[in-house]
């Protein structure tokens, strides 16, 4: 249970970044703690999008790996971001990805941050 709360806050701090830094990324909403609930909220989609539907892309991608060796996973990352704004809107959910280049480069950003922050509180598992 803690290796879901740590992953689901370390997604959540990597999505604020994002957010943060792309312009193209919008989480809009009143206060502070608006803002916090809707990004812990984010995170957990995003969690359910990469555990459910990303595996099955990658898989059905697999020529494409071999071909590009490996680099279609950025492009994997960027459209898993793409499909939780989806989710996120269709969820009533205060976040949005304007494109594909702010999602390719949000999903970079985030890829970098939380393996930043994995490293550092990660589990001892």
């Amino acid at each position: 249970m803690k290796s879901f709360v740590v992953k689901t806050l370390i997604n959540a701090v990597a999505i604020w970044v994002a957010a943060w830094i792309v312009d193209g990324i919008t989480l809009s909403g009143g206060d502070f703690w608006h803002k916090t609930l809707t990004v812990i909220a984010v995170a957990l989609v995003f969690g359910v999008v990469n555990f459910l539907i990303k595996p099955l892309v990658k898989l059905l991608s697999l020529p494409l790996f071999i071909l590009t060796l490996g680099l279609i996973t950025f492009v994997i990352n960027a459209l898993m971001l793409w499909l939780t704004s989806w989710t996120s809107d269709k969820i009533g959910l205060d976040f949005h990805v304007a494109g594909f280049w702010s999602a390719l480069l949000g999903a970079l950003i985030i890829s970098v941050v939380s393996w930043g922050l994995n490293l550092a509180f990660g589990d001892d598992d």
